[in-house]
């Protein structure tokens, strides 16, 4: 397993390289100017000496390859180089936002995977029931429906019609200082929007997983042994159900940041989606090649620890190819 996950990490290597040097080669063939965005309306009047300086010292006179050259070897230090959008350096911006990003990435797929698996459970002990037809009916409809969706109807009936939840945002429109419990109110929305945008998932490779799982000889001889019903289904059945379902966990990171960038935008969360907005409208090299390398990194994570987990629960798997 040590040396799967040691050659996942070398592979890394190659692989972000090649993704922030598609960064900066994109935003060079986009029609975007990194100088307009920087000036705003005091460009228009301003003179061409006073634009070629801007550019020279945002570093967009150089060719790209200089460029990206230079902002890697920077990067390799830890200086990721400064935001010509927010105006401060690229590793404040992220270590400012990142913190509540992650807190909402994690808390809402800990909501579908707890959720989906116990409603999987549940729907494959009874196929055809009531509950296998109802969460069945809901899963696809749901797969369907756009995460910024779901997150629009839910301030529309939990902030405007029940008035029981805020509509965004981390804290009250009258305080200022973030405490953990309005941090927790105001999170309970869009936590709960981003998990059920990925909750079908879990909750159909769990309902199939384990409903293949009953049928098989070792479940129908644990219950030949007498054993519980409980025992049979979440000691037997559960855990051989669960392996086609760790594999999604690598998948679903991408879908994860995606809708996590969507949900953020709809709540005003102040995560790292109106910088990643930002930095790609406006051509920001340095701060939209870190914001890249990190959700790259994160695919690349998700992948790893889907494969690590999958090792874990099935000891029959091998790591040596």
């Amino acid at each position: 397993m040590g040396r799967m996950a040691g050659r996942r990490l070398l592979f890394a290597a190659p692989v972000l390289l090649v993704v922030t040097f598609g960064v900066f080669a994109v935003a060079e063939a986009s029609p975007f100017d990194p100088v307009k965005a920087y000036t705003g309306t005091a460009g228009l009047t301003a003179s061409q000496e006073s634009l070629d300086q801007i550019r020279a010292n945002l570093g967009v006179d150089q060719p790209v390859t200089t460029r990206w050259w230079n902002w890697l070897t920077a990067a390799l230090t830890g200086d990721f180089g400064d935001s010509a959008t927010m105006r401060r350096p690229v590793a404040e911006v992220i270590a400012e936002r990142l913190g509540w990003s992650v807190l909402l990435a994690v808390t809402a797929f800990a909501v579908a995977v707890l959720l989906g698996t116990a409603l999987g459970v549940l729907a494959a002990r009874r196929r055809g029931g009531p509950l296998d037809r109802i969460a069945g009916s809901a899963a696809y409809t749901l797969e369907a429906a756009p995460a910024f969706w779901l997150g629009l109807l839910a301030i529309w009936f939990f902030a405007v019609e029940l008035r029981v939840l805020p509509s965004g945002g981390l804290t009250d429109t009258a305080s200022e200082i973030v405490t953990p419990g309005q941090v927790a109110t105001h999170l309970i929305l869009p936590a709960a929007v981003l998990g059920i945008s990925q909750l079908p998932w879990f909750f159909l490779y769990v309902r199939q997983g384990v409903g293949d799982a009953l049928d098989e000889d070792p479940v129908r001889g644990a219950r030949a042994r007498g054993l519980s019903e409980t025992t049979v289904l979440l000691g037997h059945a559960l855990r051989s159900g669960m392996l086609p379902m760790l594999t999604l966990i690598g998948s679903r990171v991408p879908e994860l940041i995606t809708g996590a960038l969507l949900v953020e935008t709809v709540f005003s969360w102040p995560g790292i989606a109106a910088a990643t907005v930002e930095s790609a409208t406006a051509a920001d090299f340095p701060l939209l090649a870190a914001l890249t390398v990190l959700a790259t990194a994160a695919v690349l994570l998700g992948n790893l620890l889907s494969d690590l987990l999958y090792g874990l629960a099935d000891p029959r798997v091998g790591f040596d190819g």
